[in-house]
């Protein structure tokens, strides 16, 4: 099986109930589970559009990884998803999975339309769509920000 360079790795405290929750609310595809021999799970893969999010839980009692609600809701990170279109169906979709839409779907001066949601264990989950590609120089005019680019650092 192919993995991508990159790929994510989720620890959940339910990693199957987070499986059903990604493929009800985002459309993720899970392709392969390891059971730990007492129905949960060691290690997942999920994938949305040829990309692999890893899932795995329940994280070990005082280990180095947890889920968001071992931390009172507070978050380390956010996986963002691009998609092709379709943003605020998506978004309705994933309402209705039960997320926590924290910012509504808008669209943002750098050229794309962005929603950010929560699952139920409170990872946070932003997608993005284009809607206009822009130079750096476009974005910054747009925006108020200094950009710069690979080329130009």
């Amino acid at each position: 099986m192919d993995v991508p360079p990159i790929s994510p790795l989720i620890f959940y405290r339910d990693a199957r109930a987070a499986l059903d929750f990604l493929e009800r609310a985002f459309g993720f595809e899970t392709r392969l589970v390891v059971d730990d021999g007492q129905g949960g799970v060691i290690h997942a893969e999920t994938t949305y559009e040829g990309c692999v999010v890893m899932v795995s839980g329940p994280p070990a009692p005082g280990g180095l990884y947890a889920s968001p609600l071992d931390l009172g809701g507070r978050r380390t990170g956010s996986i963002h998803v691009q998609v092709p279109g379709g943003l605020d169906a998506l978004c309705e979709r994933a309402r209705a999975a039960g997320a926590s839409i924290e910012r509504e779907p808008a669209d943002q001066p750098y050229g794309d339309r962005v929603f950010t949601c929560l699952d139920p264990e409170g990872h946070a989950w932003s997608f993005g769509q284009t809607l206009a590609v822009m130079t750096a120089d476009q974005m910054a005019e747009a925006t108020g920000h200094k950009i710069t680019t690979a080329l130009e650092a």
